[in-house]
């Protein structure tokens, strides 16, 4: 998938396989829901390239499409309709094998009053879309899920050991003492990488309702004897992300400031720890688990953390990014978002280990590459991608 001098989107069948030395296999008609936005779009990339047959179900939401333009996808059929509507989600069903579920409402939003279009979409949306899939028989599903269904990572005492500490205190954020204490002691904790055993903890609207999505999809599963997994996405950046809206993630903000000439604010202290994934390597991740979860038991879910296995600062992807743009230097703020965790990084050794998937990015060269990449123009509204 190239980017534009426009910013739409266009797709050539040998990038992907070149790039990822893959063997295309034949034989299924896909559904990808929100496949004509960020992640979405790379996902139909990666499946055509290895030789699938691909039918998008996008709303074309303003926020993500302005002006309802449909993108260039000559490699996939394009259905525009929500995936609420059942009669739509029946339509685009029909001869389908397998559903890589994307469409959701994405980011932490602005306030609570944003709750209800993030449940609409995200999980009536999945409720519907899994309802139809029952009917028609589908029995594959790769969902996308999130790192945040975890709230904070995964944390060590040197006294206590492993502990969860609770939400951060106004107060303390106020002081800017950002970092989490031991609940037990009061010690500095040591962060680490948080396993897919770990219990979940949503710490906002959005984390909540990709939890609900998963519970939904395992409940899914074992009614049907459908095999399902949710790829929990750890901070997917690259080319053809969405820029100026309050719903997008941390790098689109930089990015877009740099595009505006503008310094990128970096709030809290710049060191809360994250994992970035380049959204190729994201695409490839659920290429891969959708052709082999057939092998998978039927009625079973599993959920996988997807990240690059190498955790980074907020402050060193703006710099990072800055550096590649060519300035300004970042601005660290101190200020901060009520709901946000402070660090969390995954290990998704799981994955690479069972299903054989390999990040193929580096840090530096997709942040090089991201600084100069074209951004999705789009509203500073609630988006679904």
């Amino acid at each position: 998938m190239r980017p534009t001098g426009d910013g739409s989107l266009t797709y050539g069948r040998g990038a992907y396989a070149a790039q990822h030395g893959v063997r295309s296999v034949l034989g299924m008609r896909v559904l990808v829901t929100g496949g004509a936005g960020f992640i979405g779009a790379h996902i139909v990339t990666a499946l055509t390239e290895r030789g699938h047959d691909v039918v998008v179900l996008d709303a074309l939401l303003p926020s993500a499409h302005p002006g309802r333009r449909p993108p260039l996808m000559p490699d996939a059929e394009l259905l525009v309709g929500d995936v609420r509507d059942t009669d739509v989600v029946r339509a685009a069903l029909r001869g389908v094998d397998a559903v890589c579920h994307q469409a959701a409402m994405v980011g932490l939003g602005k306030d609570f009053a944003d709750a209800p279009a993030y449940v609409g979409c995200n999980d009536l949306g999945t409720a519907v879309l899994l309802a139809a899939m029952a009917e028609a028989g589908v029995r594959r599903c790769v969902l996308a899920g999130s790192m945040v269904v975890y709230g904070e990572g995964r944390y060590t005492c040197p006294r206590d050991g492993i502990v969860r500490p609770g939400p951060r205190e106004v107060a303390d954020l106020e002081a800017g003492r950002f970092e989490p204490h031991c609940p037990v002691c009061g010690a500095p904790l040591v962060p680490g990488l948080v396993g897919e055993d770990a219990p979940a903890d949503p710490r906002n609207v959005y984390a909540s309702t990709k939890l609900a999505q998963e519970h939904l999809t395992a409940a899914w599963a074992r009614s049907t004897g459908g095999r399902a997994v949710s790829l929990r996405y750890h901070n997917v950046y690259g080319p053809g992300m969405p820029r100026d809206t309050p719903y997008a993630g941390v790098a689109s903000f930089f990015r877009s400031a740099l595009a505006r000439g503008e310094a990128p604010r970096v709030f809290e202290d710049g060191a809360q720890r994250r994992d970035f994934v380049h959204v190729r390597d994201v695409a490839a991740a659920n290429a891969v688990v959708l052709e082999a979860v057939g092998d998978r038991p039927g009625g079973s879910f599993v959920a996988y953390n997807t990240g690059s296995g190498e955790p980074h600062t907020i402050g060193e992807m703006a710099r990072a990014l800055a550096t590649a743009h060519g300035g300004p230097r970042p601005v660290v703020t101190g200020e901060y978002r009520l709901g946000d965790v402070r660090h969390i990084t995954a290990d998704s050794a799981r994955l690479r280990s069972e299903w054989g998937w390999r990040t193929r990015v580096g840090f530096a060269e997709g942040m090089a590459e991201f600084a100069r990449a074209e951004q999705r123009a789009s509203a500073a509204l609630p988006q679904r991608a």
